[in-house]
């Protein structure tokens, strides 16, 4: 029977610090739960260890049954090919097997000498063995169910020319119909339209495969999660907690827990207090009276004992991001769309945004919400100096026809999907916020420490950007907005990465934000804090609509 069974986890990182403190819990066989916890608290690397990536530094984890891994980047993948892609994420052994057929097939494309011929003869022997054309078989029907189209048709496909949304759609395909009896998947529903989402909780829900996943949708965890695994912050190393309900149970029951444990406490501190004032009282008297002396022994030892076994479990420290999105004055027009062409994707159309209002952009994946955003944060069809991006991330350009122009002193601020930034790798928080670049002024440390504090990033503070987590890297861009003087938010997909307690937060500071915000998302939820709503469809033609549109895109 597949379960996942882990027994007194403790994992420290680089820098002494305990990360997580005797971590144990069960997913029983045939259960979808959830591991959710705040960004940076160890969610990623507890499933990397159950993946066998990385070893606990204490403790074990037992995986009864064979697994198979979704990893956070699938999605944002630019290099490869479709049949890369789908390798990737089968057993180790069949990429082994792929990978010197590949160096085969290279090989005797330089050469065909005898040698050369057996090794490739060879290649395709193990390559046979380890499952791969029957692997292939499946291949085919997950191509066809994602993408519509075989898989001898689109296998050197590069990667790069697939969505988000449909690199993930494959791998999901996959990973579901495959053999493995356990599933590891770390954001699954990131990039997914909502009609995706929809179909991966119904997947989930009929699945016999034992899953643990990682979420930040709370409509996904509430139709899906039969147990919900929370990962809670300690003083001395986060621990876990198991509620074997589901997700719509789950923050009451962490209310009414987080009460009870409020509730020991003082009572334990109460208790502690009188064996303190009577090993005290009793002291004083024995001075005076030797048939007192055993009752002061007795108390010392009790006082002792009690102080032995220690207070009942700490109350976990809730996380408290505060962002300060300020904003700034600009044209009442701030965006005007005119017979504007995503070339290959939109038919023309014609739109405004004005100050201050906040846009929604949905449809499906691939529709072209992402070059929309990608070309405002260029500066529209025609930049100039006083609408240059706030940033120093470079932006591909946007092939298009027809015009969309910014108003007067809207500076464009882009939250870019994949928090692929070249221009913050190899650098420490502490070091970009100290430095500034050519558009934002340097902070002095102490202030810059103060800053991300509020993000809830103090602790990474002297961490590269590059190994932050998704949540964090993603709290971070929005901290680089917030000093940026940014007087138009540009974000595409902002929530993906964000546990609830940060997407709170954002809601928040966009409520406070002076100026436009126009977001690309799919989040059911995020999209309530917004008054306007641009639909892409399948069609090519885009339109307003009253309410968010999830269907017949």
């Amino acid at each position: 029977m597949p379960h996942i069974d882990v027994q007194h986890v403790t994992y420290g990182l680089p820098d002494g610090r305990v990360l997580l403190d005797d971590v144990s819990f069960r997913v029983p066989d045939g259960a979808t739960a959830a591991l959710v916890g705040a960004n940076g608290a160890g969610k990623t690397t507890l499933m990397r260890m159950m993946a066998g990536d990385i070893k606990p530094h204490e403790g074990s984890i037992v995986c009864s049954g064979s697994v198979a891994v979704m990893r956070q980047f699938i999605g944002q993948m630019s290099e490869g090919t479709v049949r890369d892609l789908l390798i990737g994420v089968s057993p180790e052994s069949l990429q082994r097997a792929a990978r010197e057929l590949d160096v085969a097939e290279l090989a005797l494309m330089d050469s065909d000498d005898e040698p050369t011929q057996m090794r490739y003869a060879h290649a395709i022997s193990d390559y046979a063995d380890a499952g791969g054309y029957d692997a292939e078989v499946l291949f085919d029907v997950v191509t066809v169910a994602a993408m519509g189209q075989p898989f001898e048709r689109i296998r050197w496909r590069a990667v790069s020319t697939l969505s988000g949304g449909e690199q993930k759609r494959l791998v999901l395909e996959l990973l579901l119909r495959g053999n493995a009896d356990i599933l590891l998947l770390d954001e699954p529903d990131n990039y997914l339209d909502v009609p995706g989402k929809t179909w991966l909780e119904g997947q989930l829900r009929e699945s016999p495969k034992t899953v643990l996943l990682i979420s930040h949708d709370r409509e996904l965890l509430n139709q899906c999660a039969s147990h919900v695994i929370a990962v809670e912050l300690g003083a001395v190393g986060n621990t876990v907690w198991v509620h074997g309900g589901g997700f719509a149970t789950f923050h009451d029951a962490r209310a009414d827990r987080f009460s009870r444990l409020e509730e020991l406490r003082r009572r334990w501190d109460e208790e502690h207090v009188k064996l303190k004032e009577l090993v005290l009282s009793l002291k004083v008297k024995a001075k005076f009276n030797d048939g007192l002396a055993s009752r002061y022994q007795a108390a010392q030892t009790r006082l002792h004992k009690f102080e032995e076994a220690g207070p009942p479990i700490a109350v976990p420290r809730e996380q408290s991001v505060r962002m300060r999105l300020t904003g700034g004055r600009t044209a009442k027009r701030a965006v005007v769309c005119e017979s504007l062409e995503l070339t290959g994707l939109t038919k023309p159309f014609d739109g405004e945004v004005w100050f201050g209002e906040r846009l929604a952009v949905l449809g499906a994946n691939g529709s072209g919400k992402s070059h929309l955003l990608r070309l405002l944060a260029l500066g529209g069809s025609d930049p100039d100096i006083e609408h240059q991006p706030v940033g120093e991330v470079e932006i591909l350009p946007v092939r298009h026809s027809g015009s969309a122009r910014l108003g007067a002193r809207v500076r464009p601020g882009w939250f870019a999907q994949t928090h692929v930034r070249p221009d913050l790798s190899g650098r420490t928080l502490l070091d970009i916020l100290h430095r500034g670049d050519e558009r934002r002024t340097g902070l002095p440390r102490e202030q810059a420490a103060r800053v991300l504090d509020r993000y809830e990033l103090a602790e990474a503070s002297e961490q590269d950007f590059d190994t932050l987590s998704g949540g964090q890297q993603a709290r971070f861009q929005i901290l680089l907005l917030e000093l940026s003087g940014a007087t138009m938010l540009l974000l595409d997909e902002p929530t993906d990465n964000l546990d609830l307690a940060s997407a709170e937060a954002l809601e928040v500071g966009l409520n406070r934000f002076e100026g436009t915000v126009v977001a690309v998302t799919h989040d059911r939820w995020f999209t309530r804090g917004f008054d306007r709503f641009w639909v892409f469809r399948a069609d090519g033609t885009v339109e307003e609509t009253p309410e968010p549109v999830w269907e017949a895109w």
